[in-house]
Order: C-alpha cells, then sequence, then structure tokens
C-alpha cells in the first residue's frame, strides 16, 4: 500500500482536546512520532476558540445544575465536588508547564476573576443558603461567601444592582477562586509548542474516512484542502478530538464500541459589551439558574472575559439550532449522522425531549428587544445600542442508551468512547468538557495505553501531584496544591 505518512499517533482536530493528549504524550513519551489534522487554517478556531466559549474555568462554584436538591430535602454536592477536582488536575497541568517554559505568560490564557451565583425569589434564595451550607463545609469550597444583604451584593456587583428595584428575597454566593480561561489562547500555546518539539501539524486537511488495516494499524483518508487528491495516512493510535465534528469520523471507523450513540447540535449565541465604562462596573462570572424546561448548558450568566489583553462582558447564552455539527460545518451534518444502528435512539430522543425541542423554537424566535429584556433581568440600566450578537460555538449533545434514561437519552456532558483494543478514542459531548481536558485526556491514556500508563506514574506524578489522590479527603494537599498553583499561573 503507498502512503503518504505514518504515526505512532494521529491526533484529529487542534482544539485543546488534542493540544492537550499532544502535550502530555511529548512529556510521557517524547520518542512517539505524532501528527495533528486539522480541517481549518488555525488551531483552536472551532468550539476552543474564546468567542466560541464564555471562558470559565469550570469548578463548580457557579454552576447551580452541578448541585441537586434531592427529596429528602439535603444537597447533593457530589457532582460539584468532581467536577472541581477535574479542574485542579488542569491547573496543576499548566502549572507544570509554565514551569519548564512551555507555557510563557500564564495571563495571556487565565486570569482571576470572582464567581458568583446569583438568584431572587423565597424558593431559590432558600436552595442557594442550602447549596452554601453543603459546600462550604467542604475544603474545596474554602472561603466561599454568602450574603442576602443588598448593600454587598451592590458593592460585588454594582452594575446588576443599579436599577433593580424588585422586593423579592435575593442572594449570592462568592468565591475569590474562580477563573476566566482563554481556550482559544491556551490552544494555540500548546500546538505551537508541540510545532517547536517536532509534532507535524496539518491544516487545512479533512479526515474523510477511517478503517482498520489487516496489521492491525488505523489507515486515514485525508484530503488537504480542495485538492481532489486523496492522501494516505497511517497510524498505530488515533485521537479523534474534532468537537462536533468527532461522531461523524467515530462512526467512519466501524468500531462497535461507537454503535448507537446520536448527536444533537444546539448552537448558542451571546451578548458582548466592550464599552469600558459599562465593563468596569462588573468584574464575576455570575451565574443564575436555567428556566424550567431548559437544558443545563442553558444556564444564564454575566461574565468577564480578558481577550487579547482586552476586558469585556458576555451575556448569555441565547440557545439556537442549526443541523450542523460545528460552525463552519454543513448544512447535512445532521442528518448524514443518522444511521441504522442510532436511529432509534435518535427517534425516542425526539419523542422524550419535547422540552427541549419546546424551548428551543422558543429561543429561535426572540427578537434583539426580547433578548434585551432578558439581559435586563441581570443589568437592569442596559441598552440595546451597547450590545452586540455575537454566535458561539456548535454543541453536539450526545444520544445514547443509558442504564438510567433508557434508549434516546440526551447527555448534557464530556464521553469518552475507546475501542476495545485501546487504538482509537474519541471526545464526544460539551461542557464542562475544555476545563477537564486533562482529566479526559488521563482517561483516554489509562484505558489506551495501561502497559505504558503504569510505568508513566512517576512522570505523571510529577506533572499532576494529586493524580489518584482525593483532594476532598486531603485537604492539606488541595491547599498547597492551591496555593503552589495560584503562584505559577499568577492567581490570587
Amino acid at each position: 500500500m503507498k502512503k503518504d505518512g505514518q504515526s505512532d499517533v494521529v491526533l484529529i482536530g487542534a482544539g485543546i482536546m488534542s493540544a492537550t493528549l499532544g502535550a502530555m504524550l511529548k512529556e510521557l513519551a517524547p520518542e512517539w512520532n505524532i501528527t495533528i489534522f486539522e480541517q481549518l487554517s488555525e488551531a483552536g478556531a472551532e468550539s476552543t476558540n474564546e468567542w466560541n466559549n464564555a471562558g470559565t474555568g469550570h469548578n463548580a462554584l457557579c454552576e447551580l445544575n452541578y448541585t441537586v436538591e434531592k427529596k429528602d430535602g439535603t444537597m447533593d454536592i457530589s457532582k460539584a465536588v468532581r467536577i472541581n477536582e477535574q479542574f485542579q488536575l488542569s491547573r496543576q497541568f499548566w502549572s507544570y508547564l509554565v514551569g519548564k517554559n512551555l507555557l510563557q505568560d500564564p495571563h495571556d490564557f487565565i486570569m482571576s476573576v470572582p464567581h458568583m451565583s446569583l438568584v431572587e425569589g423565597e424558593k431559590n434564595v432558600k436552595f442557594l443558603r442550602k447549596r452554601y451550607e453543603a459546600l462550604s463545609q467542604n475544603p474545596l469550597f474554602q472561603g466561599m461567601e454568602y450574603t442576602e444583604d443588598r448593600e454587598k451584593l451592590t458593592e460585588w456587583v454594582p452594575l446588576i444592582m443599579d436599577g433593580h428595584t424588585s422586593s423579592d428575597p435575593i442572594a449570592a454566593t462568592r468565591s475569590e477562586m474562580g477563573t476566566d480561561v482563554n481556550f482559544g489562547a491556551l490552544t494555540r500555546m500548546l500546538i505551537d509548542n508541540l510545532q517547536e518539539q517536532g509534532v507535524t501539524v496539518r491544516y487545512n486537511c479533512n479526515v474523510k474516512d477511517m478503517k482498520r488495516n489487516g496489521d492491525g494499524l488505523w489507515e486515514l483518508k485525508v484530503r488537504n484542502g480542495k485538492s481532489p487528491r486523496i492522501e494516505t495516512h497511517v497510524a498505530k493510535f488515533v485521537f479523534i478530538g474534532a468537537g462536533g465534528g468527532s461522531l461523524p469520523i467515530l462512526q467512519k471507523s466501524g468500531i462497535s464500541e461507537g454503535k448507537g450513540i446520536g448527536g444533537f447540535p444546539i448552537s448558542g449565541l451571546f451578548m458582548v459589551c466592550k464599552d469600558p465604562e459599562i465593563v468596569k462596573r462588573h468584574h464575576a462570572k455570575v451565574y443564575s439558574k436555567a428556566k424550567v424546561g431548559a437544558p443545563p448548558m442553558s444556564v444564564p450568566h454575566l461574565d468577564t472575559r480578558y481577550i487579547n489583553g482586552e476586558e469585556s462582558l458576555l451575556f448569555g447564552p441565547f440557545a439556537g439550532f442549526s443541523p450542523k455539527f460545528l460552525k463552519n460545518g454543513s448544512l447535512l451534518d445532521l442528518f448524514l449522522s443518522i444511521k441504522p444502528h442510532n436511529l432509534l435512539n435518535m427517534i425516542m430522543s425526539g419523542l422524550k425531549e419535547f422540552g427541549l425541542e419546546k424551548y428551543l423554537i422558543q429561543q429561535l424566535l426572540l427578537t434583539d428587544k426580547q433578548r434585551l429584556k432578558e439581559l435586563q433581568v441581570f443589568v437592569p440600566t442596559a441598552k440595546l445600542e451597547d450590545w452586540e450578537l455575537l454566535v458561539a460555538g456548535q454543541r453536539v449533545q450526545v444520544i445514547k442508551e443509558t442504564k438510567e434514561g433508557g434508549k434516546g437519552t440526551l447527555q448534557f456532558g464530556t464521553e469518552v468512547v475507546t475501542s476495545a483494543d485501546g487504538t482509537v478514542a474519541a471526545l464526544l459531548g460539551a461542557s464542562p468538557g475544555a476545563s477537564t481536558a486533562v482529566h479526559a485526556m488521563l482517561n483516554v491514556l489509562s484505558r489506551c495505553f495501561p502497559q505504558d500508563f503504569a510505568q508513566w506514574q512517576p512522570k505523571i506524578k510529577e506533572m499532576i501531584p494529586s493524580y489518584g489522590i482525593s483532594l476532598e479527603e486531603n485537604p492539606e494537599l488541595f491547599r498547597e496544591i492551591e496555593r503552589s498553583t495560584a503562584r505559577a499561573l499568577g492567581l490570587k
């Protein structure tokens, strides 16, 4: 077979996931030959791009949907703890790369920004108070503050409280441990470093097909730009980290673990303000509760952002719908992803998710003035001329059969799919994906390279000291790691 290239590892997509996996492999197995294929002309240009996501360093300090009030009235914080621990792994790995000068100025990609939850109404205030009481007893959420005092709230979020006339009970929590993360800048820095270390990065290359050869290697068919010629590349291991484009490539691989999985694309819109006089009156990421019937990813929030050295405000998200799986994708993506093996799951999901479908239709019908009204719930003094509408990235939610939900269950989260022999892995799903990329890629490495992984343990512990250890159960270690990573990353 004539081939154009052969690699130990091929990474499909130059987003945060592939960049993270590539950076880890270069530390663990520097002799391995790695090739990255990206269909766009630069790295981190799709969901990873800084304008295509909210830039929240997800560690459950403000996201109310990560805590659930159980029927007996107690607060289940297990998911919040799990996500917080996973984000700590990312902070440690970034700190390690900064220490090795593989990442230069950390302020180019991460900044300290308080994380807040803000609710109104007696029922919501009671929920937030109970959430705070549960979280504040956990060492991972040390220093979190709670208030129902309007003067204190005016001090914390003056832009939100200016013009706020409602007499309903109001409450907020606040943590100084929050961050704003520019995942686009981080990805480009990681990819640049990989290229300097000999990794081949091929832009404008679209993986059209992949199949297993008789010799156990994976054969990839790749089109470079608009050239009619199809190149052939061979690899021992393939990671599919193409964001919304991962599912179609996973389906082409033919591995049994990808059977039955479908995807439902949801697009997003944000309102952005860059007026310095308005921006300087708000310094926080403030999350509220999602509307009844709305998906978890639609939680409204008003965020401070740092992009290209400039500060701005972002409000949203407003949901939209497009059959595209990528912002730069095809209108046929959704329809072409429907196969005989996932058809039943897709149909069942359509029947079960009537609430989501109704919500999406309502969102699609919103006018600019109606979006402004929703913004004014957060910023009563907001004027339409100060805010511009921004189309965010596409998110493809996983649809599959689960033990809890049965057939056609729509998953809101990040999922790793690996072949039984460990030669293929794919990353599907959405939030809190980018924030927990290090955890997800450690999962890939342990499942796909079990023998190597055992030998890599000393190096992994050097890169990520808390790996395999519960920080919740080791508060002294958590405080030590929190201080050291904050120092390395230039955080408060």
